[in-house]
C-alpha cells in the first residue's frame, strides 16, 4: 500500500497510530477529571488506557499487515517496517506496565488517574521519535515523551525520593535537550534542512564530511541522545532516578524509553549521517565505556533495585555496540535485542514491586534469602530473569547478545565484541547472588517472605514475559525474522528488502 504523503486522507492512514493514541489520552483525560477519587475509578481509567493501546497496536498491524509505504518526495513521517516494530515495542511495554500498575498503585495509595494519560503521551512521544524522518518532529516526540516520564518518575507526591528523582532527570533532561536542540541547530545550518533524507543528500553533492559546523552539530546530537540512552558518561542520572522512581514507572523507563531513544539514534545516524565517518569511533568508545563502567559499578550494589539500574546502563552499552555495527544485521540486532530486554526488565520490575513498599528502594539482594522455598514461582521467574539478563543459553537474552556479536563481527567490530563477552562474564557476578540467595541461604525468619504478593494483573505480566524469554530461547527464529524483515538497511548499501505477509 503506496501512502501520498502530500495527500491530507494518506497521511491520516499514515498517522492512524499516533492519531489513535491522542483520541485515547483525550478520553482518558476526560475520565480522569470525570472520576477520580477512589481505586475504582483509578481502575476505570487503566482500563480505558488499556483500550486505548491495543487501539494503537491494531492501527500499527493494520499498516504493518498492508506493507505501507510512503511515495512521493522525502516526509517527516517514515512510514516502514522499523517504525511499525518498534511502534509495536512500544504499545506492548505501556500496556504491560498498566497491568502491572493497577494492584501497585492501589497497594501505594496513589490515587493518581492522571498516572494513565501520562503513560500514553509518553509512548505517544516514543512513537513520534522512533517514527521521525525529520529532526524536528524527532526533538518533538522527545520532548513528548520526556515531559510526561519527569512528572511519571515524582507521581508519588509523598515520597521524597520520588521528588528527588524528579527533579534529577528534569534538569539534566533539559540539559540534554539543549545540546540536541542546538546540535539540530547547527546541522540545519550546514545542511539548510532537517529531514534525515535530504541531510544525506546535502552531505554527499556538497561534500560536507570534514564540515566543522556539520561535527559540532552531529557531536551535539550524539551528546543529546547519549543522555537519554543513560551511555557512559552521560548516565549519571540514571541510577538516581530509576532507584527514587515508583518501580512499575522504572520498568517503564528502562525498556519504552531506553528503546525509543535507541530505535531514534539508529534511524538519525544510518539515514542521515551514514556518510560521516566520524560518529563511528566515538560511538565505539562509548560502548565501551558503557559497557564496563556499566558492569563494574553494578558489582558493587547491594539493593536489588539499584543494581537493575546499573544493569541497564550496562545493557545500553551492549545496545551501542549494534549501534556502532551501522548495518542491516545491527539494525535487526538491535530490534531483537530491544524485544528481549523490554521482556526480561519489566518481568523483573514487576517482581522487584512485589517485594517490598514505598518504592522498593531498601529491598537488598541478601532481603531475598529463603524465597524459593517460600514462593518458589515468583523465585523461578526471577532466577529466570536474572539468567536472561546474563545471557545463559536457552533465554531469550542469549540470543539477542548472539545477535549483537554476529552484527559486530559481520562489521569487523571483533575487539568491540570480545568486550562485550568479557563484560558480559563480568555480569555474573551481580546477577548470580541474587539466585543464590533465593535457593541457597534460609530465610531469615519464618515471616520473612508472607508479604510478598504479586496482583492477578502483574501475575499475567510476569507469567507472558517469562514464557516468552523461554520460547524464544528455544525457538528465536519468528523473531530473527521480523527483526531481519524490519531492519533499517543503509541507503549507501543496498535497498530496502522486499518482505511478505
Amino acid at each position: 500500500m503506496n501512502l501520498d504523503l502530500t495527500s491530507t486522507g494518506d497521511l491520516a492512514r499514515a498517522l492512524l497510530p499516533e492519531l489513535t493514541l491522542t483520541a485515547a489520552g483525550m478520553l482518558v483525560l476526560l475520565v480522569t477529571a470525570w472520576r477520580h477519587t477512589s481505586g475504582r475509578d483509578l481502575r476505570i481509567a487503566g482500563w480505558v488506557t488499556l483500550t486505548g493501546l491495543v487501539a494503537g497496536g491494531v492501527a500499527v498491524w493494520w499498516l504493518w499487515w498492508h506493507t505501507a509505504r510512503a511515495a512521493g518526495p522525502p516526509s517527516m513521517i517514515a512510514v516502514d517496517d522499523f517504525r511499525f516494530v518498534t511502534d509495536g515495542l512500544f504499545l506492548a511495554a505501556a500496556g504491560l506496565t498498566v497491568l502491572v500498575s493497577f494492584d501497585y498503585l492501589e497497594r501505594e495509595g496513589l490515587l493518581v488517574p492522571e498516572y494513565y494519560v501520562l503513560l500514553l503521551f509518553a509512548t505517544l512521544g516514543m512513537m513520534l521519535m522512533a517514527g521521525g524522518e525529520d529532526l524536528m518532529v524527532v526533538f518533538l516526540g522527545l520532548e513528548l515523551m520526556s515531559v510526561s516520564v519527569y512528572v511519571l518518575a515524582g507521581i508519588d507526591r509523598r515520597s521524597g525520593a520520588a521528588a528527588e528523582a524528579a527533579l534529577k532527570y528534569f534538569l539534566l533532561g533539559a540539559f540534554a535537550s539543549g545540546f540536541l536542540l542546538y546540535g539540530i541547530a547547527l546541522v540545519y545550518g550546514a545542511t539548510a534542512t532537517t529531514n534525515l533524507t535530504q541531510i544525506a543528500a546535502q552531505v554527499r553533492s556538497l561534500s560536507l564530511v570534514q564540515s566543522p559546523m556539520l561535527l559540532i552539530g552531529l557531536g551535539l546530537v550524539l551528546v543529546g541522545f547519549g543522555f537519554k540512552v543513560a551511555a557512559v558518561p552521560f548516565h549519571m542520572w540514571a541510577p538516581d532516578v530509576y532507584d527514587g522512581s515508583p518501580t512499575p514507572v522504572t520498568g517503564y523507563m528502562a525498556t519504552a524509553v531506553k528503546a525509543a531513544a535507541f530505535a531514534a539514534l539508529f534511524r538519525v545516524l544510518v539515514e542521515a549521517f551514514g556518510g560521516v565517518t566520524a560518529w563511528k569511533p566515538i560511538v565505539w568508545w562509548l560502548a565501551v565505556a558503557t559497557m564496563v563502567v556499566g558492569n563494574f559499578i553494578a558489582l558493587a550494589q547491594h539493593t536489588v533495585k539499584r543494581m537493575l539500574a546499573y544493569s541497564s546502563v550496562a545493557h545500553a552499552g551492549y545496545l551501542l555496540v549494534a549501534v556502532a555495527a551501522a548495518s542491516w544485521a545491527g539494525s535487526a540486532a538491535l530490534l531483537a535485542y530491544l524485544f528481549a530486554y523490554t521482556l526480561v526488565t519489566l518481568a523483573a520490575f514487576a517482581l522487584l514491586a512485589a517485594q517490598g513498599r514505598e518504592g522498593e528502594r531498601d529491598v537488598r539482594i541478601d532481603d531475598l534469602a529463603g524465597l524459593g522455598q517460600r514462593r518458589p514461582w515468583l523465585a523461578l521467574a526471577l532466577a529466570v530473569c536474572m539468567l536472561s539478563l546474563l545471557g545463559f543459553p536457552g533465554t531469550a537474552g542469549f540470543i539477542g547478545k548472539w545477535y549483537i556479536l554476529v552484527a559486530a563481527t559481520m562489521a569487523h567490530e571483533n575487539v568491540l565484541a570480545a568486550i562485550l563477552v568479557l563484560t558480559s562474564v563480568v555480569s555474573a557476578g551481580y546477577y548470580l547472588p541474587v539466585i543464590m540467595a533465593m535457593y541457597m541461604k534460609p530465610q531469615p525468619f519464618d515471616q520473612a517472605h508472607a508479604g510478598v504478593r504479586l496482583g492477578r494483573p502483574a501475575a499475567v505480566v510476569v507469567a507472558a514475559c517469562v514464557v516468552g524469554l523461554l520460547v524464544l530461547g528455544v525457538r528465536p527464529n519468528p523473531l530473527l525474522d521480523l527483526a531481519r524483515s524490519s531492519a533499517i538497511v543503509p541507503p549507501a548499501r543496498a535497498a530496502t528488502p522486499a518482505t511478505g505477509r
